[in-house]
């Protein structure tokens, strides 16, 4: 067999034909997670641009690699710049040296679809959220970037809007289809950047898998309407057409707890739609947009300009407010900081998640206790109870709340808490030490109240224990504020009617959950709640990636979820007619 060697093999990885090639058995990595991929003997994966994993070429492009692969010679391939820039192109950031130095791996900002280079005089530096170790930098977008984005945004709308619904598809599904091949890789930079479990990052990239797969099935079905206008005597012969039309460029703003899918869920609808947008990252977690970012970047069917992903220090982050060139802001956050930039938008559409208080009631145990409590520690403690849907009140009916309450108990105290990466954990460290300060803050002014601790409550460094606090008063923080920590009120409760007005007593209303098996009671809440969905038969947590996903009070405003973002991203134009088809 022939073998194809050293810059021959990296020249044929620059082809159209290859995707995933697996490489370099002989380096060790140290930190299989980030940089080079965990596979044998620590090997690099290097990642070309296209997929095809059926070429008859694929197994001499592996043999050839690996006449190269000690560390010593693809150390010297890597340093030449040609082929320091092929293998940054394929995902590889650092050399076997810059590993063993202890170097973070560096990542490009993206502009008019293109990465830019590292070399930055400001950096965001991202740590890992278990250990404190500095992983990865972000070069920060400089004002003159921002602004070289925004002209590239406004440059592309129109081509982006002539894009046909096929190509905006094709595209959709070329990132499902790189999502799903680096799920693995993904997930454990979620986790590393966010904190949370490795199962929840697991999740998470599968629901955005699934975020991208509904769009590219909505792409297709952007409908309109035939209309009759002939609706008295004045208006005979006439009827009209209605169209919808993209909206135009983009700003986005993505949190950091969800830092893949929040950004999917505001990335996929635009492309849907044939809008261009320019996103701005949680300057936490800015890491799984930026490899969104790459994966957009070799979608060729994108005009330049489509895309930009800049992370921005707060100094700079107000053009993506009031830039009047952008027609839509979509935001997902704090209400504090959501409601400040709604008033800052000027004529720009708003949308806004802003998060909630979430409640629960549990009347009945369904299907029974076990597949309840089951239900109930997902929604109170999942990601440490770091999401807007978060269950942060729970009212049991009287004659089964000890069973509930014991059944809770238990559970928490084989709730395993710590290393993000080992496979059994459940919950790993809150986003910051300070986050989680603030959240132990509210736990004591509950109990000073008149709470009763009953588990947990205990913080160490930016790890905050799974806590559940007994008839927490009105006043306390933790009962009318969003406190986005693995803390659960609980309650008790007697009348049906009265559970519910206890739900709505608060200035949110995102989600709600209510077990019962009966329907009347079912229906009841669901007309009475005053949120923008209920959860029938689950905790508030539970949220299906195409449903319709907001809220309502200060929980915010419009819809997210594929179909109803898409809407807010489309202008509704009608063509009005007169005597058509009149002979």
């Amino acid at each position: 067999m022939m073998r194809i060697q050293g810059r021959k093999a990296l020249h044929l990885m620059q082809q159209p034909t290859y995707a995933l090639l697996s490489a370099c058995s002989a380096i060790q990595s140290p930190l299989p997670s980030v940089g080079f991929g965990p596979g044998l003997g620590g090997r690099a994966q290097l990642k070309a641009k296209k997929f095809s994993l059926g070429s008859r070429c694929l197994p001499r492009v592996r043999a050839g690699i690996r006449d190269f692969g000690s560390a010593a010679k693809f150390e010297q391939v890597y340093k030449t710049s040609l082929n320091r820039e092929i293998a940054r192109e394929m995902g590889v950031e650092r050399s076997p040296s810059e590993m063993a130095n202890g170097h973070v791996k560096m990542y490009h900002l993206y502009i008019a679809n293109a990465p830019r280079d590292s070399d930055r005089e400001k950096y965001l530096e991202v740590e890992n959220k278990y250990t404190s170790k500095v992983e990865a930098k972000v070069p920060l977008a400089a004002p003159e970037d921002i602004e070289e984005a925004v002209q590239a945004c406004v440059k592309a709308a129109p081509a982006m809007a002539a894009m046909p619904s096929y190509q905006r598809k094709a595209v959709l599904k070329k990132v499902v289809v790189e999502l799903t091949n680096r799920a693995e890789e993904i997930a454990r930079v979620i986790t590393m950047e966010s904190g949370k479990a490795i199962r929840d990052a697991r999740a998470e990239v599968q629901r955005s898998i699934d975020t991208f797969e509904v769009a590219a099935e909505e792409a297709t079905r952007i409908n309109g309407e035939h209309m009759p206008l002939d609706i008295s005597a004045r208006n005979k012969g006439l009827q009209g057409i209605v169209r919808k039309f993209p909206i135009g460029p983009v700003s986005m703003v993505s949190p950091w707890n969800f830092p893949l899918n929040l950004v999917a869920h505001k990335v996929a609808p635009a492309i849907a739609v044939g809008c261009p947008f320019v996103l701005k990252p949680s300057s936490r977690t800015p890491l799984s947009a930026l490899i969104l970012g790459q994966i957009l970047s070799q979608c060729e069917e994108l005009p330049k300009g489509a895309f930009s992903i800049t992370p921005v220090s707060r100094t700079e982050a107000d053009i993506f407010t009031t830039d009047e060139r952008f027609k839509l802001l979509t935001f997902t956050g704090s209400g504090s900081a959501g409601w400040g930039m709604k008033a800052r938008a000027g004529k720009k559409k708003v949308v806004m998640e802003l998060g909630g208080n979430a409640p629960c009631i549990v009347e009945d145990l369904v299907p029974d206790l076990d597949g309840t409590v089951s239900r109930l520690m997902i929604g109170g403690f999942y990601q440490c109870g770091q999401s807007c849907i978060h269950m942060q009140r729970l009212y049991v009916r009287d004659q089964i709340y000890d069973q509930v309450k014991d059944a809770l108990l238990a559970a928490v105290k084989k709730y395993k808490v710590g290393d993000p990466m080992e496979e059994d954990t459940m919950m790993g460290p809150m986003i910051s030490e300070s986050a989680a300060e603030g959240v132990e803050k509210w736990i004591k002014d509950a109990v000073s109240k008149g709470g009763k601790l009953l588990i947990g409550g205990n913080r160490k460094g930016s790890f905050l224990y799974p806590t559940i606090i007994e008839d927490v008063p009105l006043e306390a923080d933790a009962r009318k504020e969003e406190i986005f920590g693995p803390v659960v009120l609980l309650y008790k409760y007697s009348n049906f009617k009265d559970a519910v007005d206890e739900c709505n007593n608060t200035q949110y209303g995102l989600q709600s959950g209510v077990f019962t098996s009966d329907v009347n009671k079912a229906f009841y809440a669901f007309e009475h709640m005053e949120v923008g969905g209920v959860c029938l038969n689950d905790s508030p947590s539970m949220r299906v990636d195409s449903q319709p996903y907001g809220g309502v009070k200060d929980s915010g405003i419009q819809r997210e979820g594929v179909k109803y973002a898409m809407d807010d991203m489309l202008e509704t134009r009608v063509l009005i007619m007169r005597n058509v088809g009149v002979l």
